[in-house]
């Protein structure tokens, strides 16, 4: 992990952590960036299916490997 130095909003870090339930500054930031790296994926799937939904385009979903990534190789981690 990189360390950096930088201000903090001390109330928005204490509701933070009151929302999160973290004990430290660290975990409060930390659980923050990760929720709202979680927040923008959420976003960007909504979006995707809100194209789809406009196109018509449902068809797809009925095929998983359209639209989902395809697992790595499970024998081959094995060997």
């Amino acid at each position: 992990m990189t360390k950096k130095l930088i201000d903090i909003d001390e109330d928005a870090l204490a509701a933070a952590a009151e929302v999160y339930g973290t004990d430290t500054m660290k975990d409060t930031v930390n659980t923050a960036l990760v929720e709202a790296a979680a927040v923008l994926r959420r976003r960007q799937a909504l979006s995707r299916l809100r194209r789809r939904a406009l196109a018509g385009e449902f068809d797809v979903l009925y095929e998983k490997d359209a639209y989902r990534p395809k697992p790595a190789d499970a024998g081959a981690a094995a060997r």
